[in-house]
């Protein structure tokens, strides 16, 4: 990305918390210790990254009743752990 569109990028970001589309919440307190397991579970056969892992242990752990995302193997793993993916 271009620095022009990184700054556009970061302010529709502000905007969006702004605006109440989404809030910051700090990591739950198990998150990591979820993470690790996902990883160990499903990581060999769906290929999964530890951020993808983190994202889906946070989700799990905050009680999320859908999972967001562009990522395919991330979709996958959400999908594994019981989510429908919006």
């Amino acid at each position: 990305m271009t620095a022009e569109k990184v700054l556009r990028a970061h302010a529709q970001l502000v905007a969006d918390e702004a605006a109440n589309l989404w809030r910051e919440t700090p990591l739950p307190e198990n998150a990591f210790e979820l993470c690790a397991d996902l990883a160990r579970r499903y990581a060999p056969k769906l290929g999964v990254r530890t951020l993808d892992s983190l994202h889906v242990a946070c989700a799990l752990e905050l009680k999320a009743a859908r999972f967001w995302t562009f990522d395919e193997r991330q979709a996958k793993l959400a999908k594994a752990a019981g989510f429908k993916i919006t």
